[in-house]
């Protein structure tokens, strides 16, 4: 078993409320087709700036965005009108943000003689942040036949109602109905663009939905939808709406809106209000779809012009900041988490991505300075507590990390069953500092919100086994650990383990050789197996077995043990050690 367990990340996908989300296949979301940009081979005339071309091609396939765009701008300074740097920079300048710098890339590559629909849409969202919505209209309509159904659908309605065309935007969301994908969202949109111009009480309808389908497709949804309730003067409703997705989950922003309406009646209709900001609506939408999909690039694109177009939205730089984080640019998630101002009500979700954004850099010391700062700033919140517990927990500061757990368990008088997390962590901190009477009333705590938590049965149970107590019950523990996650090596390490423990070494060959599979670098799994071998008197195969743990460098206290074993034989070794004896019945 892995002792440490795991570090939780501290805010991950902005849809922290309990919606359904919509699925979309990727045939209907997908725009982008980056085949030239993500993979173009050399062309002849790099000869002269061949190190720049191909140090900005090695930081492209590492998604290294800022060191992408620098390396191709220093290439194209020697070939201004290569195509594969044109196209391969553009990307670079969108991933890492600079999309100013992007439109006038995509000016050149607009004029040469190949088409590249990622210029079409970078130039797209230039045209309508300026309010050019027929210079829009025109680059839509020009590539529609690259674009997929979606996307052109529910910009054209936003650039036509920009363009002063209400009907005109209203037909077109109205002519998006199959599939069933492609109806919700241009209903959705259609609600959004009447309430842009007012029209409260045709938005309200459409976003209560009908027997095709409910309008719960995302957090958006849900915010604009109280907003134009409180607008109507249906106060009970929207607060009813904002309760209702609210139970069990934290999100500051929604809460925010909930006690606004439960003190005022009455909140301004702000979510979005003009053609830009439906249009950058429009390409978080996408953002969102492709980013469960797990296309990083293509949803990056797509989340970077959103903020293009509305660089003010929280949601939108969250959405940024975490896809640069899954995509290991640990510096580029920092800055972009930090852009969220502090009275914004995602502010305390942005700080906590920045501290696992830190995290994940390795900067440890960074991320406890931001959730201390945290502590006082937002100190009666539970899950700062919780993300300073994780750090130092990870840091092996056992001391402190209790401390922060216990500051957070203070604050839930009626833990539920989402709170296992917070016992199990604080008492493997227990644990760690040697007070296992704490440690296990925190691990049965946690089993009693989450009965079937295999990370608690394993921890719990093989943690039991290794002070030889209750090891029936441990081995009960961790064969429903194993029917949980039957393809973790650790846990079924555990069951192997506790089998040897109980002297049932025959028995516990195949699930020591299965963990042995599962994560065959471990030291201390190969050093397992080696004795459940030595026991059942496979001796030569132990050898080569404890040979094999100390290959992959153990702390020096376990080699200290492995090599003691290959010098005199197990039974020699755990007389010498004073080791108990393997128990073989069930006294303990």
């Amino acid at each position: 078993m892995k002792i440490n367990g795991a570090r939780t990340r501290f805010v991950k996908k902005l849809n922290l409320i309990g919606l359904h989300v919509l699925s979309i296949t990727k045939k209907c979301a997908y725009v982008i087709g980056f085949a030239a940009i993500l993979g173009a081979a050399t062309p002849s005339e790099a000869q002269g700036f061949a190190g720049s071309y191909l140090a900005g091609n090695q930081a492209n396939r590492d998604n290294n965005y800022d060191q992408a765009a620098k390396f191709y701008a220093e290439a194209l300074g020697r070939d201004p009108d290569n195509p594969y740097l044109l196209q391969n920079a553009l990307l670079a300048f969108v991933g890492k943000g600079d999309v100013d710098r992007a439109v006038a890339i995509a000016i050149k590559v607009a004029s040469g003689q190949f088409g590249s629909q990622l210029a079409d849409l970078v130039l797209t969202a230039n045209a309508i942040k300026k309010g050019n919505f027929s210079k829009a209209q025109a680059i839509l309509q020009d590539g529609k036949d690259r674009f997929s159904p979606l996307m052109l659908g529910l910009l054209s309605g936003w650039v036509s109602l920009g363009d002063g065309k209400m009907t005109a935007a209203v037909d077109q969301y109205d002519s998006m109905q199959n599939p069933q994908a492609l109806r919700l969202f241009g209903q959705y949109h259609k609600a959004l663009a009447l309430a842009s111009v007012g029209d409260f009480e045709a938005a309200d309808y459409i976003l209560t939905g009908d027997e095709n389908g409910n309008m719960r497709l995302n957090r958006g949804s849900v915010i604009a939808h109280a907003q134009i309730m409180s607008q109507l003067d249906r106060k009970d409703d929207a607060i009813e709406l904002l309760n209702s997705v609210l139970r069990g989950t934290s999100d500051q922003g929604v809460t925010m809106l909930r006690d606004t309406i439960e003190k005022n009646g009455i909140v301004d209709y702000d979510f979005v209000t003009d053609a830009r900001q439906g249009a950058a609506e429009v390409f978080l939408t996408l953002a969102n779809v492709l980013e469960r999909e797990q296309d990083a690039r293509y949803a990056l694109v797509y989340a970077r012009l959103a903020g293009y177009l509305r660089p003010e939205s929280a949601e939108v730089i969250l959405l940024t900041a975490e896809m640069l984080q899954d995509q290991q640019q640990y510096d580029l998630a920092t800055r972009t988490y930090a852009q969220v101002k502090q009275d914004d009500p995602m502010f305390l979700n942005a700080e906590l991505g920045r501290a696992d954004a830190l995290v994940d850099a390795e900067k440890l010391e960074a991320a406890i300075e931001v959730l201390r700062s945290l502590t006082r700033s937002y100190g009666d919140v539970p899950r700062v507590h919780m993300a300073l517990g994780d750090v130092l927990r990870g840091q092996e500061n056992y001391a402190d990390a209790t401390e922060a757990y216990d500051a957070a368990v203070k604050m839930i008088p009626a833990p539920s069953k989402n709170h296992w997390f917070l016992f199990y962590a604080r008492g493997i901190t227990h644990e760690r500092r040697g007070d296992w009477e704490k440690a296990e009333a925190d691990f049965r705590n946690a089993l009693e919100l989450n009965p079937d938590q295999p990370l608690v049965l394993n921890y719990l149970g093989y943690s039991l086994v290794e002070f030889g107590l209750k090891l029936p019950e441990a081995q009960a523990m961790i064969e429903r650990a194993v029917a949980s996650l039957p393809n973790d090596g650790y846990i079924t390490d555990s069951l192997g383990w506790v089998l040897y423990r109980l002297g049932k070494f025959d028995e516990a060959v195949d699930p020591m050789e299965r963990a042995v599979q599962l994560v065959s670098n471990d030291p201390i799994i190969n050093d397992h197996l080696g004795d459940v071998y030595w026991m059942v008197g496979r001796k030569r195969e132990a050898e080569f077995q404890w040979r094999r743990a100390l290959s992959f460098k153990p702390e020096e206290k376990d080699a200290e043990r492995i090599r003691l074993k290959l010098d005199l034989g197990l039974d020699t070794a755990l007389k010498k050690a004073n080791a108990t004896e393997v128990a073989t019945g069930n006294d303990n």
